[in-house]
């Protein structure tokens, strides 16, 4: 396009310098013929002329002729008619002739008319246009491969663009939607690779925001889940092995006992669920930080109200003061609904618990406490899917899985309640943890690392004070 407009300007620029080129051939042709004129003016002596006409004639190859006069005309270029046309109009013309133009200027002479022609060849004409034509060309030419090599810069920097946006595309479509380009090339594909890029943070967020979505949801039908498993606990027996019953009652215990299948049934279900979009989405959000404190409130919420129906008494300490936790509150909400749980499905009506946060030694603690018959084999209750209750064991895996995310551990003593002290420790991101006494929470951890190793653990009678 610009090897065009560039063309466009030279060729009107070339006429238009042939063009004056020609016109002062032409000029100095008028010039040449004035000396003549002005000598037949004075006198008509042919001695007198043909001093004019070789004064006139210097310099160049083709000297003036005078018509009319009776001299020697040889030389003379100028048909018969265009020589009668400038006798009847009396004024000067130029006339196209073979070779190149002849100018014509009459001079009257009493009762004659002499006319002076001079002759201009097309060699004088176009004097100088070659070298103008052969530089326009050479401009032309050097414009004509600039332009292809910006058009061809151009290009690939588009097609480049392009294929990083198809690329880019091509993984969305696969389900990646981690890509991002670098927006370059034109200012329209730029445009573009930002459009992009505002589209997959939008549909990361979209897709980020439906798995929490997924997650809260089956976190929240999990505590009235909770419930629903203890009102039918609560329920006679559904054992129809031994004594006699009648279709009746045999029918009754059946029904307890499908109704206490499918609960068991559904919170393993809403487990898988909550484990699995928990995972997506602590990977795609990566880090996370939480209020201890304002987490344990929360959840205390809910559980104070069902204990207030299972006339538990409990307590919650140390929950006044902001206490961070590098864990997504979602996550530690879930893993304290899975211990406090277990605090209601595996005690009787009426045991009372506590929950209680501390902050020491570079780490947070979140201890639950309960008053119920304690759990005799802690090692077998930590282990992955297995519990001593027939459970499945996800709380205490739950609760273990949020505390390693937290650079942290999950143990289980004796409560001073008389139950079982399930500590929660979690990295204190505001603080450095630091080498204390053997009572301290960071002694506990080390005892655990050394009785894990020893293929063994013993838990103490006693919780120590400062757990």
């Amino acid at each position: 396009m610009c090897s065009l407009v560039a063309l466009a300007f030279l060729i009107p620029l070339g006429l238009s310098l042939r063009e004056q080129t020609r016109a002062e051939a032409i000029a100095d042709a008028a010039r040449r013929s004035a000396l003549v004129t002005g000598a037949l003016a004075v006198s008509t002596d042919p001695a007198v002329v043909e001093r004019a006409e070789a004064a006139s004639g210097e310099g160049v190859p083709f000297r003036p002729v005078v018509h009319g006069l009776g001299l020697d005309e040889s030389g003379a270029r100028a048909t018969a008619a265009d020589l009668d046309r400038a006798r009847a109009e009396r004024r000067s013309l130029v006339a196209e002739i073979d070779g190149g133009v002849v100018r014509l200027d009459p001079v009257v002479l009493g009762d004659r008319v002499a006319v002076v022609e001079v002759f201009v060849p097309d060699a004088t004409l176009t004097e100088g246009s070659r070298g103008t034509w052969l530089l326009l060309i050479a401009v032309a030419a050097a414009l004509i491969g600039a332009a292809v090599l910006v058009v061809d810069r151009v290009a690939a920097r588009a097609v480049d663009s392009t294929r990083g946006l198809v690329k880019a595309a091509l993984s969305i479509g696969d389900g990646d939607l981690g890509v991002r380009v670098e927006p370059s090339g034109p200012r329209e594909l730029a445009e573009a690779g930002y459009a992009f890029n505002r589209m997959a943070d939008r549909l990361d967020a979209f897709r980020t925001d439906e798995r929490e979505l997924v997650a809260d949801l089956s976190h929240r039908l999990r505590t009235p889940l909770t419930v629903l498993r203890l009102d039918a606990e609560a329920l006679e027996s559904d054992d129809t092995s031994v004594g006699s019953f009648s279709e009746a009652e045999l029918d009754r215990r059946r029904g307890i006992r499908r109704i206490r299948q499918a609960i068991v049934t559904l919170e393993g279900e809403i487990d898988v669920l909550i484990k699995t979009t928990r995972k997506a989405v602590a990977h795609e959000a990566g880090p996370a930080m939480c209020d201890v404190s304002e987490v344990v409130r929360d959840r205390m919420v809910f559980w104070a109200a069902l204990a207030g129906d299972q006339n538990r008494p409990h307590r919650v300490s140390g929950a006044q003061l902001r206490i961070p936790a590098p864990v997504p509150r979602a996550e530690l909400a879930a893993a304290l609904d899975a211990v406090i749980g277990n605090v209601f499905r595996y005690t009787p009506q009426g045991t009372a618990f506590e929950v209680a946060v501390s902050r020491r030694d570079g780490y947070v603690a979140i201890r639950i406490d309960d008053a119920g018959p304690g759990i005799a084999n802690p090692d077998r209750a930590l282990r992955r899917g297995t519990s001593d209750q027939g459970s499945t064991g996800l709380g205490l895996d739950i609760a273990k899985r949020v505390a390693l995310q937290a650079n942290g551990s999950v143990s289980i003593d004796r409560a001073r309640l008389g139950g079982a002290s399930v500590v929660m420790l979690l990295a204190d991101p505001e603080a450095t943890p630091r080498q204390v006494n053997r009572f301290g929470l960071v002694g506990r951890m080390a005892r655990e690392a050394r009785d894990q190793k020893s293929g063994g653990r013993r838990w103490p009678r006693q919780r120590p004070s400062d757990g």
